[in-house]
C-alpha cells in the first residue's frame, strides 16, 4: 500500500482506493477518493466523490476500524454478488476492509458506504 503524499495528508485527510467487482468473473472497476481540508480533491474519481465523502466521515471510523464485541446476529438474506474492497488512509490510519452483500449485516455496512462503492444507498454499485 502507498502512503498519503504528506504526513498532513495522513492526519486530516482521506486517500482511498476502492476496487469494485460486480460478480464473480465481471470486470473490476477502481475509483479513488482524495480529501484533505474538508473537500474532495480532483484526484477524485468516484462517481460523487462529496457524497462518498460525507459517508466516510459519517460511518468511517465504525465500518473501518470497528470495536471487538460479542458476535452479530444477521439475517439470513443474500443481497447480490458485488465485493469491493477499500484500500489507502483514513486520518492517518491504514485502512484494509472488505464489502459483500452476503447477509444482512454485510449489506447494512454496504448501505451505508454505498456512494464510496460508486454508487447510492439504494443500488448495488457503479452500474
Amino acid at each position: 500500500m502507498t502512503e498519503p503524499a504528506s504526513p498532513d495528508d495522513a492526519r486530516n485527510g482521506v486517500d482511498l482506493t476502492i476496487r469494485l467487482t460486480e460478480a464473480p468473473g465481471a470486470p473490476e472497476y477502481t475509483f479513488r477518493l482524495v480529501a484533505g481540508d474538508g473537500a474532495p480533491s480532483a484526484a477524485s474519481t468516484l462517481p460523487d466523490p462529496a457524497a462518498a465523502l460525507e459517508s466516510v466521515r459519517r460511518h468511517g471510523e465504525a465500518i473501518f476500524f470497528p470495536e471487538p464485541g460479542p458476535p452479530r446476529l444477521c439475517t439470513q438474506q443474500y443481497g447480490g454478488p458485488q465485493t469491493a474492497v477499500v484500500t489507502g488512509w483514513y486520518l492517518g490510519r491504514e485502512v484494509n476492509s472488505r464489502f459483500s452483500r452476503t447477509d444482512g449485516c454485510e449489506i447494512a455496512r454496504w448501505r451505508a458506504m454505498a456512494p464510496l462503492l460508486g454508487g447510492n444507498a439504494g443500488g448495488s454499485g457503479a452500474i
